[in-house]
Parts: C-alpha cells; sequence; structure tokens
C-alpha cells in the first residue's frame, strides 16, 4: 500500500510518500517539495557483524545530474565519486540519526539518500535528513526517532524556513537545524557577525518547524511501519565487571587525577589495560572486548564526576580556563601568508595562496555552473596523532572542518576594499588534541592578516564541551580529545568582537535543553574574546604591502561596448597583450578588466597600453610612441593603440629638416604634441616641445614692434603648415 503525508513548512507544502518506490529495502521513503525530490532508503543486515566495537552506520547522499535535466561535467558522461556538496549533505543527516541508535546494535545499516528531482530552488539536504528519519521509522530498524530537519535564513531581520538559494544568499544567517520533539541534535551554520541572542531565536524557530515534521513521520508509523527488528543486548556478567573494577578502578582513579600529556595518559592507559587483561586472561579466556568495554566506561565515569563534582579536567584546568596558546607568523617565507597557532597540543598551520580569476573553482551540480574565489582546505595526517595510517584522499570529516573554517571566515572579506585576487587558505593539523578546526579558523585569519588580505576583523573559534548526568551538567571551554570523545557535546562557536560567524553543534545524548545552548553560547562568547585579545597583540589589523612573491594585479573598467575592441578577433587583441608584457589577463562581462603578473613594471606597462587602447586624443595633450611610417612631407606616428597623426616636416625641429629619414627611422620611439583634430586626423608637433634656439628669442623681440601685417603673415603661414600636415 500506498502512504502519503504532509506537512507546511515555510510556507511550502512538504510530502512523504511510502509503498510505492524501493519496497525491498527496509524502508523507503519519497520526500517531495517544489518539484524536488529525493528518496532515501534505509537497509539493515540482519545479524549484528560479530567483532564489531562501534556502530556500522553508512550514510550516503548523491544527486543526479538529470534530476536538473543536466549531464555530468568532463569526459565521463556518468556521475562518479561524491562531490564536496554531497559529502556535506550526507554528514547532514548522519550527525542527528547517529546517536539516536542503541548503544548495544551493531548490524550494519546503510542509509542511501538519492536526488531524482530539483527545482533550482528547494535544496535538498534538509529534505533527506526528514526522509531519513522517516524511512528508519517505518523500517522496523531499532531507532530513537524521529528527527525534523530544517534550514533557517534571515532576510531583512525575519527569520525564514527552508527558504530558497536566492533568500539565503540575500540574508545574513544560513543554519540547518535538527531535532527531536524535546530538543537540538545538531547545528551547522554561518553567519554575519549575528548576536548570541539572535542565534537562540533562529534555533527557537526552527524547533517549532521542526515539531511538525516529527508529528507527520509519527502518523506515517502508525499506518506504514514494519515489525521491530530483534536485537538483543548482550549483558556482561556480574562477576567479570566486578573483577575489573577491583582491578583497574584505583588505578583510573589515580590517573584521571593526574595532570598529564594527551600522550603521557594514553601510555598509562594502556598500562593499566594491558595489566587488566593479562590478570583476567585465564579466568576470562574468551571476555577481551568486553573487558576493554568496562575499562572504557570506568575512564569515562571518573572524568566526568571529576568534572561534575570538583570542576576540575583532566589537564587540571577548570571548566572556563582556555589552555595556553602562542602565535608566529610569516613562518613560511616563500607563502604569501603563514601562520603558526598553537592553543595546548593542538596546532595548526595556516597559509595563503593568492591568486588570479584562473585559479576560481569551477562548481558543476545540480545548480548553474559557478565559480568560488575563495577557498578553505584542511588537512589532517596521521601523524598530528601520533599514528600511523593510509593516504587515502581527503576524507568526510577534513571536508567537513574545512567548511565549517570556510563559512566562518569568508563573510569578514571586506567587499569595499575590491580585493580582486582569488584566495586559497590551506589548514595543515600538526599536532591535534581537540578542536582542530576552531584552530584553523584561527590560523586562517592570523595568515590573512599576515598575507595583507583585506579581513574587516580578526575571527577566532572556540570548541565547547558538555558533561551531563541527570540535572547535573558542566560546560567546558576548549575541549581536549577525551573531552570531546567522553563527553556528550561538541559546540563550536566562531566569531570576531561583533558577534557569530559560524556555529557547529553536536550532541552524543538525546539533545540538549535551550537553557545549557544559551548558558554555552555566552560561556564560548567569554572564551571567543579571550583568544581574539591575544591575535589581535601579534598582528590586528592586514599588513600593508603583499608578500613579494604574490602576483601583483589591478583591475580597470572598461565600457562594455569596448570589450570586443580589447579581445580582438579571434582573441588576437587580448593574446597579443599577454604575451608582449607576459601578464594573465581576464575580462568580465560588466567591463571589469583584470591584470595579473609577478613583474610590477609590466603589469603597469600593461595597464597602461589597455588604458591608452579607450583613450580619446585630447588637443595639447603629449604623447609618446613608434614611427610607423616615413613619408618625403614628415613622419606617421602612433600616438596610441591603433590612432595615428602626422608629424609634418615642419614641426619636427626648429631648423630646417632637409630629410625626415636624417632624423628618424621606423620604431623610433618619438614624444609629440597634438596641435589639432580634423575628423580623424591629428596634427603632430615635436618642436613645440623643444626649447626655441636663442637667437630665435632675439629675433622675436626685434619683431614685436613690427607692423601688425607681418605678423598676420606669420600665423597666415603656420595655417598653411598645419593644413599640408592634415
Amino acid at each position: 500500500m500506498i502512504f502519503t503525508k504532509e506537512v507546511e513548512v515555510g510556507g511550502k507544502k512538504i510530502t512523504i510518500e511510502t509503498g510505492r518506490y524501493a519496497r525491498q529495502a527496509n524502508g523507503a521513503v519519497m520526500v517531495r517539495c517544489g518539484d524536488t525530490m529525493v528518496l532515501v532508503a534505509a537497509v539493515a543486515a540482519p545479524e549484528p557483524k560479530e567483532g564489531t566495537d562501534f556502530f556500522p552506520l553508512q550514510v550516503e547522499y548523491r544527486e543526479k545530474t538529470s534530476a536538473a535535466g543536466k549531464f555530468p561535467g568532463g569526459f565521463i558522461k556518468r556521475e562518479g565519486k561524491p562531490s564536496e556538496k554531497e559529502v556535506l549533505s550526507a554528514r547532514l543527516i548522519d550527525r542527528p540519526i547517529r546517536p539516536l541508535f542503541p548503544d548495544y546494535y551493531r548490524n550494519e545499516t546503510q542509509v542511501v539518500a538519492t536526488v531524482f528531482s530539483f527545482d533550482g530552488e528547494n535544496d535538498a539536504d534538509v529534505l533527506a535528513a526528514c526522509g531519513a528519519s522517516a524511512a528508519l521509522m517505518v523500517s522496523g530498524i531499532p531507532f530513537n526517532g524521529p528527527i525534523g530537519e530544517v534550514r533557517i535564513g534571515r532576510v531583512d531581520g525575519q527569520l525564514i524556513a527552508n527558504p530558497t538559494h536566492q533568500q539565503t544568499e540575500k540574508g545574513d544567517l544560513e543554519l540547518v537545524v535538527a531535532g527531536t520533539n524535546d530538543s537540538i541534535m545538531m547545528v551547522e551554520g554561518e553567519a554575519r557577525e549575528l548576536s548570541e541572542e539572535v542565534m537562540l531565536e533562529a534555533l527557537t524557530f526552527a524547533h517549532a518547524e521542526i515539531k511538525k515534521i516529527i508529528a507527520v513521520q509519527k502518523e506515517l508509523m502508525s499506518d506504514a511501519a514494519k515489525q521491530p527488528m530483534t536485537v538483543v543486548a548482550k549483558e556482561i556478567p556480574a562477576d567479570l565487571l566486578n573483577d575489573v573494577k577491583e582491578l583497574a578502578y584505583g588505578k583510573y582513579k589515580a590517573t584521571v587525577s593526574s595532570v598529564l600529556t594527551k600522550e603521557a595518559r594514553a601510555d598509562k592507559n594502556k598500562e593499566i589495560n594491558a595489566e587488566t587483561l593479562a590478570a583476567l586472561a585465564e579466568k576470562y579466556p574468551e571476555q577481551e572486548a568486553a573487558i576493554k568495554e568496562i575499562l572504557h566506561d570506568i575512564e569515562k565515569e571518573l572524568m566526568r564526576e571529576r568534572i561534575l563534582s570538583e570542576g576540575i579536567r583532566l589537564d587540571g584546568r577548570g571548566t572556563r580556563d582556555i589552555r595556553p596558546i602562542t602565535i608566529e607568523l610569516g613562518v613560511l617565507p616563500r607563502s604569501h601568508g603563514s601562520a603558526l597557532f598553537t592553543r595546548g597540543e593542538t596546532q595548526s598551520l595556516g597559509t595563503v595562496t593568492l591568486g588570479t580569476k584562473n585559479d576560481e573553482q569551477i562548481i558543476d551540480g545540480l545548480r548553474e555552473e559557478y565559480t568560488k574565489s575563495f577557498m578553505l582546505h584542511y588537512n589532517f595526517p596521521p601523524y598530528s596523532v601520533g599514528e600511523v595510517g593510509r593516504y587515502s584522499g581527503t576524507g568526510r570529516r577534513e571536508i567537513g572542518h574545512g567548511n565549517l573554517a570556510e563559512r566562518s571566515l569568508k563573510s569578514m572579506l571586506d567587499k569595499e576594499a575590491a580585493f580582486p585576487y582569488t584566495l586559497r587558505i590551506t589548514s595543515d593539523i600538526l599536532e591535534s588534541n581537540g578542536s582542530s578546526s576552531m584552530a584553523t579558523v584561527c590560523s586562517g585569519s592570523l595568515s590573512m592578516f599576515d598575507g595583507g588580505v583585506p579581513l574587516k576583523r580578526a575571527v577566532a573559534g572556540i570548541a565547547m564541551g558538555l558533561i551531563k548526568e541527570g540535572e547535573r551538567y558542566a560546560i567546558l571551554s576548549d575541549i581536549l580529545g577525551n573531552e570531546d570523545h567522553l563527553g556528550d557535546m561538541d559546540f563550536k562557536v566562531a566569531g570576531t568582537t561583533e558577534g557569530i560567524t559560524g556555529l557547529q553543534m553536536d550532541i552524543k545524548i538525546e539533545g540538549i535543553s535551550f537553557e545549557i545552548m544559551k548558558n554555552a553560547l555566552e560561556q564560548a562568547k567569554e572564551g571567543r574574546m579571550r583568544i581574539l585579545n591575544i591575535m589581535n597583540q601579534a598582528i590586528d589589523k592586514p599588513r600593508e604591502e603583499l608578500s613579494k612573491y604574490a602576483p601583483r594585479l589591478v583591475s580597470i573598467k572598461i565600457e562594455q561596448d569596448q570589450i570586443g575592441a580589447l579581445i580582438g578577433p579571434g582573441g588576437k587583441t587580448i593574446q597579443g597583450l599577454q604575451r608582449t608584457y607576459n601578464v594573465e589577463i581576464n575580462v568580465e562581462d560588466s567591463g571589469i578588466v583584470n591584470i595579473a603578473s609577478a613583474n610590477l613594471d609590466n603589469l603597469q606597462k600593461c595597464q597602461k597600453h589597455i588604458d591608452q587602447l579607450f583613450a580619446v586624443p585630447e588637443v595639447g595633450e603629449v604623447y609618446e610612441g613608434p614611427v610607423t611610417k616615413l613619408l618625403d612631407f614628415g613622419a606617421v606616428i602612433e600616438i596610441l593603440p591603433g590612432k595615428t597623426g602626422l608629424l609634418h616636416v615642419s614641426e619636427i625641429d626648429y631648423k630646417r629638416t632637409e630629410k625626415v629619414s636624417d632624423v628618424f627611422k621606423e620604431g623610433d620611439i618619438v614624444k609629440v604634441k597634438l596641435l589639432k583634430i580634423d575628423g580623424n586626423k591629428f596634427s603632430l608637433s615635436r618642436k613645440a616641445l623643444l626649447e626655441r634656439p636663442a637667437r630665435d628669442n632675439k629675433s622675436d623681440d626685434h619683431k614685436s614692434g613690427d607692423h601688425k601685417e607681418h605678423h598676420h603673415k606669420r600665423e597666415h603661414r603656420h595655417s598653411d603648415s598645419g593644413e599640408s600636415q592634415e
């Protein structure tokens, strides 16, 4: 049977249908808004995967280019590996649903969302997340949902649920919010320096819409849900639990109470685990996995209790304390800007590379093709955590962290500064013990200042944690890796002294209250201000000069009807300029011409050439150009590109010139003054720029008292000379 439910979100109807498509999956739904349609299927293995100590969940989000009536780009005309947009969309599904599966559930589970129709306005990512929840709810797979997910925009101060692409680009806020009926589970987004109060207002607004989506899923579940799968939690024998605690509890308590480096703590934990496993190997020969699980839970319990009861963390800090920060600028001499940001045992090396329009990234997806001139790439090599690992391409986590840092920084570029460069920031994590994405925001901001990039204000980021047991809770500033792993929340906030620019939150328990979020935002602001103060002491504004190794780039404006003349037939003119001056020229449809070169002198010469190409000759102005042709009565001079005038033999010098070729040869550069314009004919004079011989000055003095008849005759001779030049 086919079941369909409808709900209105942001003034638009969303339908969720099951029973028509992908009927052999455990659960499948088609979600539609406008003409955007996404199919989400959920499948689980009937038996748990043996020997697995984690939940094997795979979430995929794929866009069919046929959904927008397009062919895939490139030579191979079929979809290939997922794009960055598809990876980020998959994360928006994975992050809110993963914590809602039972802890003991170990069956391989796969959730696949496929976009089959796209209307150009309504993004399928949040629809896919709602569809994932609905598919799981009707599948019989154990899932403590449902969840809802919405995108929130803000245009002219008004909040909008599931805005169109055009509304999102126009506004000053974009948040994707997911949650259950009781609380928020995930937040991801960017803002243009908005306050904590506006963020809380947006989250409250989003939650009201989420509740409507959840209500519809519950209705669908009551009509179409399959029989729940039988999944039995493995019980740990009481005697095993007691024996492990007797051997390890006291040792772990001492370790948790000691201030140790990340490496030293890991070594101590390994030692305790090895001793415990060896002591119990004979009594419990096949219980190694269970023993390790108990040991992990002991450490978690002790760490959390110490924070809640004493307010002391693993490294001895209080809940609001931030680890020591050091900043070094310009550490890479050949990069266009660099900064090494170290916070405790987390270290990010940020570098800035400036390029031209040719370096822009072309984005080819379901939307119309566009280019991207601001990029941030985050790299997390295995050695940053002291491990050996495979280098197998950029992982989802790296893409997600880089995207968050990019969104936190990009809105702070000063648009009024007319910075025409393509900009790439690279963050290489050299050490990691928590919050490397927020260290990336800091190193990215500092490296842009070091590179002379016009960033309006410094941007800093901080990661907040949460320990919650019943009604007791503690919010932690600048969390460690262990506090992230053993805690209940990872709440990242980036921003300036004026407001928030980036936000990301993930919850590992079934949601938190708005009171906790409010307190976390306030504590994050306090920490952010302290970090910004340290950063501004190192450098508080962009350097005035770009690196000498950065390409020099200048922009000039020509009229739109002049673009064809600059390009020339078959690109001949513009290609000739690029060869002559060894520059790179890009012309925009608006008439903006960007010229780039590593050589400033070549750049200036090319700019002057283009300026002259469209300059209008003016009487009285002085020009300099080559001799293009010699005549019996003068020389033809190119005063501007494509514009020539006649330098008559009588205007070459005060003394008589018998033969033009005695003075000039073709190619000589001559400075002349424009005397007269007659249509397209230009009369030039070199003599007018020369110093008059002394004898002529005396002669003029003598003649100053002569009759006016002589003066009129002299004027007549000059007039005749001008006519002959034409």
